[in-house]
């Protein structure tokens, strides 16, 4: 008699005929395991030293971004509005992984929930598309400012700035709510051990013992669309900005003019350059190490909510200004 076949179902077995006949009956697992930096377990603690000092900075710097836009007056218009959903957003974003990242490195605790997981793999993806989102939306106010200027409080209101940041907001929300549907629905047969540092989307489906296309195709295709979506958007601004900038009359001007755009570029290319870095050795870096893929992996997601409140705190006036007040006052 030939034995029945069996499917190993987190710590379960089931006959392989019954799975068949009702794949309804499949519960998700309860926890996953992550494994943190495969190969570098070792070296989890010394890892954990940059990684908090990032989160350190960008966790003071964001937050003392919000305060100072907050009680300044001045810059209670739209170019700050925009830089305040920016730094609420890499908040999310690096606190999404960095506390339970630690919790492996420091203490060994591996275990997330399954419901726990799909969270912070929306987080992850849904703040990310937002973020690019608000880069398109900080663009076309330079656009206005420096190609329109004598428009900009009338283009740029309050109501249009809420709208724009519902817009960046909801397009998020909706276009990575998908990934963790998707993920809910596939039975978990191989194993729950996630080589990851945090609930990677891709790194969690690869776990099903089901046919991935879908989720792996749509996840590339959002990924494509936003990036290719916003990057051209920005190039256009960009381009109209400098045909501006270059018909100025003098060499100051010009100079000055560009200054004001200047931090932008800075905060589009640390987020950007790490995404296109991490996209391309993830698609084509077949002979690269896992633990250095994971590696970029966190840094694309924690060195520019580190960087955004620095190139702003330095490159723009009004707040560098603010901040060395505040300082002054406390020395005094």
């Amino acid at each position: 008699m030939q034995e029945t076949p069996f499917c190993l179902r987190v710590g379960h077995l089931l006959p392989k005929s019954m799975a068949d006949s009702n794949t309804t009956e499949f519960t998700n697992p309860s926890t996953f395991i992550l494994k943190g930096i495969p190969g570098l377990e070792w070296a989890h603690v010394w890892i954990s030293i940059p990684f908090c000092i990032m989160y350190a900075i960008a966790l003071v710097g964001n937050f003392t971004l919000l305060f100072i836009v907050k009680v300044e007056s001045g810059l209670h218009e739209p170019m700050y509005y925009f830089l305040c959903m920016l730094a609420a957003t890499d908040l999310v974003l690096s606190t999404s992984i960095l506390p339970k990242m630690l919790s492996i490195f420091w203490f060994n605790s591996r275990e997330i929930s399954f419901s726990a997981c799909l969270t912070q793999m929306y987080f992850i993806h849904s703040f990310s598309v937002m973020e690019s989102g608000i880069f398109v939306a900080m663009a076309y106010d330079r656009y206005v400012a420096i190609c329109d200027p004598l428009r900009h409080s009338t283009i740029l209101t309050n109501t249009v700035v809420v709208k724009i940041g519902l817009t960046v907001v909801l397009r998020g929300s909706i276009l990575s709510l998908p990934c963790p549907f998707l993920a809910r629905q596939r039975p978990y047969c191989r194993t729950n051990i996630i080589a990851h540092t945090y609930c990677e989307h891709i790194a969690v489906v690869k776990l099903a013992c089901a046919d991935i296309r879908i989720s792996s195709y749509y996840s590339l295709s959002v990924a494509l669309f936003v990036t290719s979506l916003d990057v051209s958007f920005i190039a256009v601004s960009y381009t109209q900005i400098l045909r501006a900038i270059f018909s100025l009359p003098t060499k100051v001007a010009r100079l000055k003019t560009f200054g004001t755009c200047s931090s932008h570029l800075c905060a589009i290319l640390t987020f950007y350059i790490p995404d296109l870095f991490s996209s391309l050795t993830h698609r084509f870096g077949h002979n690269v190490p896992l633990h250095f893929l994971i590696l970029i992996a966190n840094v694309y997601l924690l060195v520019p909510p580190m960087l955004h409140p620095i190139i702003y705190g330095v490159k723009s006036k009004q707040i560098r200004d603010r901040l060395l007040q505040l300082f002054t006052c406390k020395g005094i």
